[in-house]
């Protein structure tokens, strides 16, 4: 039986111990910090959590939850972090995962012995110790929401900006903005949070973004936005799809031009969509203005596109993520502008037995990817699937990204883009059509 490692204790790396626990696979899981639950994991000690005070998910719970360990009915429609990071810890106890993960140990270096297998080096926290195990299979579940991306090149007058500097990754609460005058950068989901949240404790909330953006509300007509997904309008081609939600949401909210948003220049389904019920109603009482393009800092004041200048107090950079792998090598994977080669957005073509779990961006959740992700991965590991030849992966990967960049507006954050229903349509597919005879039996339960 092949021993695994998995990197990561976060929502992906605890789907893939589950998995794992439930096939029998002997693993070890190394987490950074000191509790489950990655991102999600209010002031985590792992130093990676971007979890604000007030944030809740923009995808339901029946959306998000795991497939083989429902959320609690109890939960609201659209959960906290609270509540999230409590369905984390049941889940892991439920499944007696608890004990297989090394906790407070960070993974410092994955090497590729000549055998084929792989070397893990890991250091207990606090100066503890160095130890180096050998697996035959890596299951890399770090994350890609935890390395700031600044903008690059920076502001001209950043250095010398007289005010506050951040990225949203270390925005926690309003409190530090009370009275100041704020500048949030960016149209995503974390920048409308953080500018509807600033916006009722500061002087003044600027909101500058390069493009437009579709909001799209948590509710349409009383019913959760992504339930959508289960309905008749997913099952639609592309195109059909893009034109009934564009109805719906003209409709249920009118043009983003009349709340003064830049209408955007992209379809509805061409870009990871901005989920937001409290924007739209900001800036109708004028509580948050739309400024042009920040293009540099000058002393107290924001230059912008049009040559005007705003005197502000605080700039938060909402400008995404880099995907990062510290302890990996360029050679076994180069994530440089968050473009990464992997087959079915999981396995390295070039490198056997090293695996990403959740390395996606989703339109839905990664947690039932996730789940998913690992199974196929489970069965490579037992043998009950087999990998086509590296050609065939490759060429695979050129499809995938050919697909993308004709759907997605060209973005670092599209480089990884998937839609959660055709994704695991995709994973399951890949598993019975690549099933090893002896082994083909129906899939494994709990998997959608």
């Amino acid at each position: 039986m092949e021993r695994v490692c998995v990197i990561g204790a976060g929502s992906s790396g605890i789907a893939a111990c589950q998995v794992l626990a439930a096939r029998k696979i002997p693993f070890d899981c190394y987490e950074t910090g000191s509790e489950v639950g990655g991102n999600w994991r209010y002031e985590n000690d792992n130093g990676m959590s971007s979890a604000y005070r007030s944030l809740h998910i923009n995808t339901s719970r029946q959306v998000m939850e795991y497939a083989c360990f429902p959320m609690s009915e109890a939960y609201p429609v659209y959960p906290s972090h609270v509540h999230i990071a409590r369905y984390f810890d049941a889940f892991v106890d439920h499944f007696a995962l608890r004990p297989s993960i090394a906790f407070r140990t960070e993974v410092t270096g994955v090497a590729k012995t000549p055998a084929g297998r792989w070397e893990v080096t890991a250091r207990k926290r606090d100066g503890g110790s160095t130890t180096t195990t050998t697996y035959d299979a890596v299951l890399v579940a770090n994350g890609h929401h935890w390395k700031p991306r600044m903008p690059e090149p920076a502001l001209p007058g950043a250095d010398s900006f007289d005010g506050i500097q951040m990225h949203s990754h270390h925005y926690r609460t309003p409190d530090p903005f009370a009275g100041a005058r704020v500048m949030v950068l960016g149209i995503g989901n974390s920048a409308c949070d953080i500018a509807v949240e600033t916006s009722r404790v500061s002087a003044r909330t600027f909101l500058t973004m390069r493009r437009g953006a579709h909001i799209l509300p948590k509710f349409l007509f009383g019913i959760p936005t992504d339930h959508l997904t289960g309905s008749w309008l997913a099952r639609a081609p592309l195109a059909v799809q893009a034109r009934g939600l564009a109805l719906l949401l003209r409709l249920s909210r009118g043009r983003l031009s009349s709340y003064g948003l830049p209408e955007p220049h992209h379809g509805v389904l061409s870009a990871h969509p901005t989920i937001s019920d409290e924007l739209l109603s900001r800036l109708g009482h004028g509580d948050i203005s739309i400024t042009p393009m920040i293009t540099a800092l000058d002393g107290g004041a924001a230059v912008l596109e049009d040559g005007t200048r705003q005197d502000i107090d605080a700039v938060i950079y909402c400008t995404g993520y880099e995907i990062s792998f510290p302890f990996l090598s360029k050679d076994l994977i180069d994530p440089s502008d968050n473009a990464v080669s992997l087959y079915h957005r999981v396995v390295s073509p070039s490198h056997r037995g090293l695996y990403f779990i959740g390395l996606v961006q989703p339109l839905g959740a990664i947690m039932p990817l996730a789940e998913a992700q690992s199974h196929w991965v489970a069965d490579l590991i037992e043998g009950r699937c087999a990998l086509p030849s590296q050609a065939s992966m490759h060429r695979e990967i050129t499809a995938y990204r050919t697909r993308t960049a004709r759907r997605y507006v060209a973005s670092t954050r599209h480089t990884i883009q998937v839609d959660a229903r055709s994704h695991l349509q995709e994973l399951r597919a890949e598993r019975l059509r690549t099933a090893v005879p002896r082994h083909q039996t129906s899939l494994t339960p709990g998997v959608r």
